[in-house]
């Protein structure tokens, strides 16, 4: 196996630009942008089901994985990003802030499992 990278996700951003950059076409309209996601997604349900569902692969289907289908998916939201000129790490970090705050008491946090047990 080669060397592992590692990216920022501005430079996934800039590389997914200088790709699409070079087609004359350029990037897809928003609702088109949305179609190719539910595309990607559907894609990704159908891998998930065929490893930890009930439904095998047909023998003539080929041989994909969740990782490049998670790759797609990726692509395709960075190019959904680049086309309407949002910065994905800022959209990270607004998410994350907010799902921190909001849930913050939401769900059984690792350390209170630990204190709960120690108690008799």
């Amino acid at each position: 196996m080669g060397e592992k990278k590692t990216c920022t996700t501005e430079d996934m951003q800039k590389r997914v630009d200088q790709y699409i950059s070079q087609f004359k076409e350029g990037y897809f309209s928003p609702l088109s942008m949305l179609a190719r996601l539910t595309e990607e997604i559907g894609e990704l349900a159908r891998e998930v089901n065929h490893y930890f569902g009930e439904k095998p692969k047909k023998t003539t289907e080929k041989e994909k994985s969740i990782e490049e289908e998670l790759g797609d998916l990726i692509f395709v939201i960075v190019s959904f990003a680049n086309s309407l000129n949002i910065d994905i790490s800022e959209a990270f970090d607004r998410s994350m802030t907010k799902f921190e705050v909001r849930d913050h008491n939401r769900w059984t946090r690792l350390d209170e499992q630990k204190e709960d047990t120690t108690h008799d």
